[in-house]
This record gives structure tokens, sequence and C-alpha cells, in this order.
């Protein structure tokens, strides 16, 4: 436990000193929702577009932060032998990923807190929310999906890393029903969407926020095996460098 708050620290430092990761972390789904909400070209059904566009921005900054950012960020220590010392220390491969999951949720949860209000002053009025199970489903998420971007760092070269996890973000990201509905995709493009956890988190958000789910039940589900199964491959295959 002591070596884990230990490079826990280690790992929110280097994340509140690199000011620019941050700001674009926050800043690019901001973005997105004011000029998705203001332009209103995206197929979202007959509500207003704050409604389906909130979980959907949501879900896609947390796929962003705890898949691509973490994902690129490690790739690139493991490229420059910044881990290897570390791999004759007693941290161990599970104590290092632990730490960056755990440095990454707390970035989520300054997300939510700065996208909320936003979403809100656009007009978002989120009817019968459970935030308890929308931060359960933003943290749930966060590990699944840095359970993904830490199997290709911990494999891949840093440049090989680098366009894998930028083109597996654009896969994600169409097929995951945060921006365009999921009934809007072909029947075979949409089954394969409701194995995948982008699709799975976009929906646990809009359960989590009153809207309208296509499969909340099977959507934690997804979610969960996700969450479980990506880390602990991620901790099986990891090399140091």
């Amino acid at each position: 436990m002591t070596e884990l708050m230990a490079q826990l620290r280690v790992e929110i430092t280097t994340m509140i000193r690199n000011g620019e990761q941050l700001l674009l972390t926050l800043g690019i789904p901001v973005l997105l929702l004011v000029f998705f909400t203001s332009v209103d070209i995206l197929p979202t059904g007959s509500g207003e577009p704050i409604d389906f566009l909130a979980p959907g921005v949501l879900a896609l900054a947390t796929m962003s932060s705890a898949m691509v950012g973490l994902g690129i960020a490690t790739g690139f220590e493991r490229n420059y032998l910044v881990l290897k010392r570390l791999g004759a220390t007693p941290l161990g491969r599970g104590r290092l990923l632990a730490a960056k999951i755990i440095a990454v949720m707390a970035v989520e949860l300054v997300q939510l807190a700065v996208l909320v209000p936003i979403a809100v002053a656009l007009g978002w009025r989120p009817g019968g929310a459970s935030w308890p199970q929308a931060v359960a489903g933003i943290l749930v998420g966060t590990a699944a999906f840095a359970g993904i971007g830490l199997i290709l760092a911990g494999r891949l070269r840093g440049e090989i890393n680098l366009a894998a996890q930028n083109g597996l973000y654009i896969v994600l990201l169409l097929l995951g029903g945060m921006v365009v509905p999921l009934a809007e995709l072909p029947t075979v493009l949409r089954g394969l969407a409701y194995v995948l956890p982008s699709a799975a988190l976009a929906d646990v958000l809009r359960s989590s926020f009153g809207g309208e789910a296509v499969r909340a039940g099977a959507s934690w589900a997804t979610l969960a095996v996700w969450a479980v199964g990506a880390p602990a491959t991620a901790a099986r295959l990891f090399r140091w460098w």
C-alpha cells in the first residue's frame, strides 16, 4: 500500500504539472458540447440536442482522458525508459497501473464538475438524475478505458502506440452512441456497438441522468466486464520497456 500511495502522488503531481494536457482534456469536450448544441446538426430525435449530447460528451471526456491521454503518456514513458527503473522496485506492474488509473479517476471527477454546470447553462435539465449512479458509471468507465489504453501502451512502441490510441478513439467514438444515436447505425454495426465500452458508458450515463437508455442493465454488465478484464489484461501484458 505504501508503494501504491507513493506512486499515486507521483502520478497526480505529474498530471498537475502538465497543464497543457489538462487544458486540452477539459477544453475539447467543452468545445464539442457548445458546438453541437449550437448548430443542431445531429440526428438526436425530437428532444433537445443538449439532453442527448450532455451524457454523451461526459462519456467522450472519460474515454479521451482515461484511454487516449493516459495511454499515450504511458507509452512515451516506456519509450523513453522512464519506467525502466521502476521494474527493479517492489512497486510491481499491478500497483503502477493501479496508481495511474486512480489518478485519472480524479481527473474524471474534475471533468464532471466542469462539464455539468456548462451543460446546465446551455439548457440541460437532467430530470430524475441519480448522481451516485452517474459517478459510479464514470469511475467504472474510467477503469475500462484506462485498461484498454494501458494494454496498448504496455506493448507497443511510442509512435505506434500514438497512432493506435487515436485510431481506436475514432472507432469507439463513431460506434459509441456518444454524439450519434445507435439507432442511426446499420444493424451490423449496432450489434458490434453493444459490446463496446463506449456505447455502454454513454448508455449508463443517459440512464443515470434520467434520459432514454437503450439497454441500461446490459450496458452496466458490459462496462463491468471491460472494467475488470482490461486492467487485468494490461497488468499481465505490460512491459517496463
